[in-house]
């Protein structure tokens, strides 16, 4: 048995396949630590090393990160996050070198190391106005179009497609139907797709894909409908477990597999964790519905006050269907604040859900909006939020929030094809994960949302690497 101690702090280790004969023939290897401590207001700083040394059996005032490489879970598909029409407006208002270093921020081979982009199919809260890609009554979608996209948000995916490079793992949602095909005759407050409409929408989907890749922008999945069950203000539509079961079975589903796309990535759920377990143990019940599902997605916003995270339901769901990925597809801090935006809390909400979302076996990470504007938005509802990135389209300014920072020391050091590791810390203020990369490096991430200081160890098989968890601080260590 191996194990390892880390700090709240993110730490990489090379391994080989037999990590104990390493561990014994490596003693006195040190490890890199990059930290971000609000304290003293260092992001991602690189502290220099730390060594490896004996360290025989723990005692219980002993604060320390285990990790054990004999234990491996889900595979990373990858980590990203959400480029919509109000991020790609944003985006094109700021001054030709301020979007070349927000580009570099995110994708660039010194950024965040982002690999994955989700879109919205029609428009969604986070865009200026509200619009589809067809006229009125169109059952036939012979006026479907996508020109409204090519503005703004084509242009900005196709930058960032081309700075991923072949790891660009690109998905869509849809938020609402055209109003003509709903109950309600309205994109927004709900309604239902009504029965007669669901293949005209199925094809939608289609043409959306079509249009897309003839743009040169590969389509790697997409998710069947934003958030289910919530009746907005904004775009929105409503699909109970079995409804949506219905529609993937008899029309989106077949509808993909005809038209060569049986490769696509269908999502399920795309809402929050509170009802994740509910809505794929009936939607997947049918196994005619679920062979054409390759994953389950979700929210965060059951998360009232930032306390009430369900993250076990994301453990339950994962056993139940251990041939489906999770997919993390959208979360954000609301009611946006520009005196807020160096707020550490924003990083530490990203960290414990990166964290535990990971434990729990979450294989795709994609935050919401990765740039908005001085309001947090543009936003056509009001519905304003903050983004890693915050962008001031009056000065011209480009602010960096902590959010920013805590997604990246997940990011930037765990690449796509990763494989989580078993690992465990026996401090509650102290939150951790591990994976190892391809290339064999153990990375460990750790983080310490509490008030105190904390002096930890990482440890594994005996050996341990004395590492310093500042008061709200996250880190990474690389062996």
């Amino acid at each position: 048995m191996k194990k390892l101690i880390v700090s709240c702090l993110t730490v990489g280790v090379f391994l080989n396949a037999n990590a104990q004969n390493y561990w014994k023939k490596n003693a006195g290897k040190t490890a890199k630590v990059i930290l971000t401590n609000s304290k003293t207001n260092e992001k991602m700083a690189d502290k220099g090393t730390v060594k490896f040394e004996k360290f025989g059996q723990p005692k219980e005032t002993d604060a320390c990160i285990f990790v054990d490489p004999d234990f491996k879970y889900q595979k990373l598909i990858g980590i990203g996050g959400a480029i919509t029409d109000a991020s790609a407006e944003t985006f094109y208002k700021m001054p030709k070198n301020k979007q070349k270093e927000i580009l570099d921020a995110y994708f660039g081979k010194n950024g965040l190391g982002y690999t994955v982009v989700r879109t919205n199919m029609n428009s969604c809260d986070f865009s200026s106005d509200s619009y589809t890609y067809v006229e009125d009554n169109d059952m036939a979608l012979k006026t479907f179009n996508v020109a409204h996209d090519e503005k703004y948000k084509i242009p900005l995916i196709k930058e960032a497609q081309k700075a991923i490079g072949k790891d660009f793992t690109f998905y869509f949602s849809p938020w609402s139907p055209p109003a003509w095909m709903k109950s309600n005759k309205s994109l927004y407050k709900g309604g239902r797709l009504e029965n007669q409409y669901y293949q005209t929408w199925a094809d939608y989907y289609i043409k959306f894909i079509k249009e897309y890749e003839k743009r040169g922008i590969n389509i790697w999945g997409l998710t069947v409908q934003n958030e289910p069950m919530a009746t907005q203000t904004w775009e929105s539509c409503i699909y109970s477990a079995e409804e949506e079961g219905e529609f993937l079975k008899n029309n989106l589903g077949p509808t993909l597999w005809k038209n060569g796309y049986k490769d696509k990535k269908v999502m399920i759920w795309d809402h929050n964790r509170d009802l994740i377990y509910q809505r794929a143990t009936t939607t997947l019940s049918d196994p005619e519905t679920s062979k054409y599902a390759h994953g389950i997605g979700y929210h965060w916003y059951e998360t009232w006050n930032n306390k009430t995270q369900l993250f076990d339901n994301l453990a339950e769901t994962q056993r139940a269907f251990p041939d489906k990925f999770l997919a993390f597809t959208e979360g954000c801090k609301e009611q946006f604040k520009m005196s807020g935006i160096y707020d550490v809390s924003l990083g530490e909400l990203y960290g414990k859900n990166m964290i535990n979302d990971f434990n729990k076996g979450t294989a795709l990470w994609t935050d919401w909006n990765i740039l908005l504007d001085e309001t947090g938005g543009p936003n056509h509802v009001g519905n304003f939020c903050f983004a890693p990135i915050i962008a001031d389209t009056k000065t011209g300014d480009v602010h960096y929030t902590y959010e920013y920072y805590y997604v990246g020391h997940v990011s930037k050091y765990i690449k796509p094809n990763a494989q989580r590791i078993g690992s465990s810390s026996n401090r509650a203020a102290l939150t951790s994960t591990t994976f190892m990369n391809e290339n064999g490096q153990l990375v460990t991430v750790i983080m310490n949302d509490s008030e105190n200081d904390i002096d930890t160890n990482l440890w594994i098989e005996g050996m341990a690497a004395k590492l310093s968890a500042p008061a709200h601080s996250i880190q990474t260590v690389i062996l």
